[in-house]
């Protein structure tokens, strides 16, 4: 299938990252929001992001200048009609997700391909409620999306060859390296190894075992991983991290995937990480 118009549902991290990529390989973008607000603020992280290329010599103004002209917006779903691929970008919840892709299925031209973002929710569910359960695929990015390789590939049990070869070969065109999870399991590979690490970082320090710089420093140092998973908490989003580790307790039903009580009080009193300013760090007072 040949791609030309891909629509993106959802103006935040996710979204405008996933705009950015795809204007940037000439692709042509409508990226879609009910929040006007969200949109203009997703524009505005997409030129920043390419200011900071700029400045790197990574990019021209006269690429800027094309990049942003190949991205549209919009705030109803029927703008999405001609699109080739849809890309769903939205909340990680069930129910918003099964939402917009019965509405996406109803809108968007039959032909063209419904994908997800998700990151833990099942795609076999997903695609159960539409009426082209075999165009429906995961296509999940990894966040910042301009700076990682990682796409993370996931069938449903629907899902056609045709269409899995067409996800495929659209993010090796984006410069991404597509990996294939074989099976559609909560939190299929990344989140399926990375959440769970991150919540019994949230058990050591809820236990009293070290304090939130040690656990950092102790992960970083003693394992070379970029970030400490506490920090790497919050730049996700301690919301997006419960909401992950409920999809694996639930669908897995083992005891081992249990949220961390600390967890679900951060989320509770709304320290959610760097996007509210709060969360193992205060960064505000920073």
């Amino acid at each position: 299938m040949d791609i030309k118009t891909i629509g993106v549902v959802g103006a935040g991290q996710m979204g405008n990252g996933i705009a950015q990529v795809a204007a940037n390989f000439g692709f042509n973008v409508i990226m879609l929001d009910v929040s006007g607000a969200a949109l203009e603020k997703g524009i505005a992280t997409i030129a920043g992001s390419c200011d900071r290329l700029i400045k790197k010599n990574a990019m021209s103004e006269a690429d800027k200048t094309a990049l942003l002209g190949r991205i549209k917006t919009a705030q109803e779903t029927a703008a999405l009609k001609d699109c080739d691929i849809v890309i769903e970008a939205a909340t990680e919840n069930i129910d918003l997700k099964l939402k917009i892709f019965k509405d996406l299925d109803a809108n968007v031209k039959p032909e063209a391909l419904l994908v997800s973002n998700t990151s833990s929710i099942s795609i076999t569910k997903i695609a159960g409620v539409t009426k082209r359960p075999d165009k429906v695929a995961g296509m999940h990015f990894m966040n910042p999306v301009p700076l990682m390789k990682l796409v993370e590939g996931i069938r449903g049990l629907q899902t056609s060859d045709e269409t899995f070869a067409t996800v495929k070969a659209l993010s090796e065109k984006m410069d991404k390296v597509f990996v294939e999870s074989v099976k559609d399991m909560p939190g299929f590979i990344v989140n399926r190894v990375l959440m769970p690490m991150i919540n019994e970082a949230v058990y050591t320090l809820h236990e009293g075992i070290a304090s939130v710089e040690s656990i950092d420093a102790a992960m970083k140092l003693g394992t070379n991983q970029p970030m400490g998973p506490l920090t790497l908490a919050d730049f996700i989003g301690l919301d997006t991290c419960l909401a992950i580790m409920n999809v694996l307790h639930d669908g897995l039903g083992d005891s081992k995937y249990r949220p961390c009580p600390l967890l679900v009080k951060y989320v509770e009193a709304g320290w959610l990480g760097r996007k509210t300013g709060r969360g193992f760090y205060n960064y505000a007072a920073k």
